[in-house]
């Protein structure tokens, strides 16, 4: 077994060196192919200052990404006393505690929706939350927080950018059929490869090639341009990649294997 179907799998995320999901692909046997469709930018010193002022003034700081732990451990090396932290899930969690930050509260699975109802129940009427987000982020938390009679303010904590990625390149392979499995970790990676390849040639490789989602919410980006995907068991890289190994094992054809003739 070198990749899925024999083919690699790509992998939409920005990523530098050897490790990230490349090298959870690749502990599996399964080939990898970098595909990177965005890319991340921190916010700017000055508004971090101004954000580091502030923290002690919070109740809680929520974080629903990697990217807005390190953005924010980055700058802050721990968290205000006083100051209550909450994290998505178990991988957001884990990287806080990595980063000499204490975890007060988890949300018992992916989705913003499943941290709201754990905050549900400790009670936010009247606190004041500190919400790092990126500059695509959904409003679901802020929202649902609000809802809850909190008062959120949401800082842009990092900004997502299209990546520049040869789409010739990349069309040629869709053309030949020779892509195993296209992973997703984020609906702006859904929309942004969309945006580079074209609708046309965006839905033809998921002819020929299963999509594989970290979670329920990038699998919603997919379903929306009527594409089916795998969901990973768990919302981690490690859980990403080992959804791509069951889809090497899925019987089931994923699609036409003959070539198409695209202009």
């Amino acid at each position: 077994m070198s990749s899925v179907a024999g083919q690699p799998v790509v992998v939409t995320r920005a990523e530098s060196g050897g490790g990230g999901l490349r090298g959870e692909l690749e502990r599996l046997g399964l080939t990898a192919l970098h595909w990177p469709v965005i890319g991340i930018e921190w916010t700017d010193a000055a508004e971090w200052e101004a954000l580091r002022r502030a923290t002690a003034t919070f109740d809680w700081i929520v974080f629903t990404s990697a990217h807005a732990v390190e953005a924010v451990t980055d700058t802050l090396p721990r968290p205000p006393a006083r100051t209550r932290i909450a994290a998505v899930g178990s991988s957001t969690a884990d990287l806080l505690r990595e980063r000499g930050w204490r975890v007060d509260l988890c949300g018992p699975g992916p989705g913003a929706e499943t941290l709201v109802h754990a905050l549900a129940e400790v009670g936010l009427r009247g606190r004041r939350v500190l919400y790092p987000a990126s500059s695509r982020s959904r409003p679901t938390l802020p929202e649902g927080l609000a809802r809850l009679g909190a008062d959120v303010v949401r800082f842009v904590a990092y900004r997502t950018v299209p990546a520049t990625l040869d789409a010739d390149s990349c069309r040629t392979m869709i053309r030949r059929n020779a892509v195993g499995a296209v992973t997703f970790a984020s609906p702006s990676a859904v929309t942004e490869l969309e945006n580079i390849l074209g609708t046309e040639y965006f839905q033809h490789l998921f002819a020929t090639a299963p999509a594989v989602s970290i979670g329920p919410t990038t699998a919603r980006a997919l379903e929306a341009r009527g594409i089916p995907s795998t969901v990973a068991a768990s919302a981690t890289l490690r859980g990403l990649a080992h959804a791509c190994l069951a889809v090497w094992h899925d019987p089931q054809p994923k699609g036409c294997t003959d070539e198409l003739s695209l202009s």
